[in-house]
């Protein structure tokens, strides 16, 4: 951090977390491994802060968890890694997590896993040994975690928690590019009413997290405004130097670059 010039990094568990484990075992574990966590930014509160695992087998108890972790560990929000046990995290069972994180006022990370089973054998068998990446960062990650945003739009649980913010790394998993094409096909005739850009712009944050790239930023800027666009990096997984001195050398405005870099972070985590 400091060789990168990041002064403040918010740290989480790695994929898949507690996402493929029974409600027995997740319960207890998740307070543990969030007291770990905690254990771990007190040792630098000025420089870490954290976001929680949730035990999302048991949705009532994940949401007594996010508030737990927030109201006495200080926890900024929660990130979950991709599908719940074969559920996407539309299914309504879910819903309390999302409520709760509405009412505590805080975001909800959705990050990648690996796809489910029968996606994996019809769509990456043939290349999965060779390329294993593909399964991962290359593509699957951004299949799954893209349709996971896509389908909590789709829920309308925007329409019962209008003030629900969730955040999508990889400078939004695709979507972004994808605005245009996927609301105005959903606007066709024939179908059910939904607003796709305007729940997306303003219910959804992304981060610049293991995407280092100029033209793609181009296009959140475009898509989203400066305000939806957060820093992050995705250490270990990439560098910090790298993230760090791409986003000082991406040629955006200054007041942008400001906004991306931390006073975004800093208001909707209320660093």
């Amino acid at each position: 951090m400091d060789e990168a010039g990041i002064d403040v990094q918010v740290l989480s568990h790695g994929s898949p977390a507690t996402q493929l484990l029974s409600a027995d075992v997740s319960v207890p574990l998740a307070r543990r491994v969030n007291d770990r966590l905690h254990a771990a930014v007190g040792a630098f509160p000025d420089r870490l802060a954290a976001f929680a695992v949730l035990p999302t087998a048991d949705p009532r108890a994940a949401a007594d968890e996010l508030e737990r972790t927030v109201d006495r560990l200080g926890f900024k929000g929660a990130m979950i890694h991709g599908m719940a046990n074969g559920l996407f995290l539309d299914h309504k069972r879910f819903w309390p997590i999302f409520e709760r994180a509405e009412r505590l006022d805080v975001p909800v990370y959705l990050h990648p896993s690996v796809p489910h089973p029968a996606v994996m054998e019809a769509y990456y068998k043939d290349y999965a040994e060779a390329f294993p990446t593909v399964v991962r960062a290359a593509w699957g990650f951004t299949v799954e975690t893209a349709t996971q945003a896509l389908r909590l739009v789709l829920s309308g649980i925007f329409d019962v928690h209008p003030s629900l913010k969730i955040i999508l790394g990889h400078l939004g998993e695709t979507l972004p590019f994808l605005m245009w094409r996927i609301d105005q096909a959903l606007a066709r005739p024939g179908q059910k009413t939904i607003r796709f850009r305007e729940v997306f712009t303003n219910g959804f944050y992304v981060t610049t997290s293991g995407f280092f790239s100029t033209p793609a930023l181009a296009c959140c800027l475009a898509e989203l405004g400066a305000d939806r666009v957060l820093f992050a990096v995705d250490y270990p997984y990439i560098d910090n130097r790298s993230g760090a001195a791409w986003l000082r050398e991406a040629p955006i405005a200054e007041e942008t670059r400001v906004k991306i870099a931390g006073a975004n972070t800093q208001r909707l985590l209320r660093l």
